[in-house]
């Protein structure tokens, strides 16, 4: 039995180093304009959602879903989200989707995270896809409130809806 275990270790070490070699040697297409293999999409989308459950606590948005916040949340994605992630015209981003990966269009295909998982996207970015770490550039009262605005796209207040269809054209 003890032949058999080094056998797979043995196995398993000389798959990793083989990985490592076609990587190293320039066998992995790394354009952004290239679609990446099943393999890699499954690797990176689990590492990041491990990531996220690993490291994002588990917090309550302290600010309630007030008209106020959600309409103050909805302008703050117009002014620093929209470029990528979607017009709140409903018009998908060229920019977001010249991105490798392409920037989920949010507005067309709302999230269904947690609260809590889209305020750690937004405060700390997610590396190597061109979102951005906001801490430093929002509050995290304007984080809460974008992150309100995403998380009820879907089911928004009536006045909401109004500020949207004047401002935005929407929803």
């Amino acid at each position: 039995m003890g032949s058999f275990v080094k056998g797979v270790i043995f196995t398993l070490a000389v798959l990793a180093v083989a990985g490592l070699a076609l990587a190293m040697l320039g066998f992995i297409p790394t354009g952004a304009d290239q679609t990446p293999g099943k393999l890699e999409t499954w690797l990176a989308s689990g590492a990041l959602d491990a990531s996220m459950e690993r490291r994002a606590p588990r917090i309550n948005n302290p600010l309630p879903a007030t008209d106020a916040n959600l309409i103050d949340g909805m302008k703050t994605y117009a002014m620093n989200c929209a470029s990528c992630h979607g017009g709140l015209d409903k018009k998908p981003s060229v920019l977001g989707q010249a991105f490798y990966p392409p920037a989920p269009q949010l507005i067309l295909d709302p999230l269904d995270d947690p609260e809590w998982h889209i305020f750690y996207a937004v405060q700390h970015g997610v590396r190597n896809t061109g979102m951005p770490s906001w801490k430093t550039t929002l509050g995290d009262e304007d984080m809460w409130k974008v992150t309100a605005f995403l998380s009820r796209m879907e089911k928004l207040p009536s006045a909401v809806q109004e500020q949207w269809k004047k401002a935005f054209g929407g929803p």
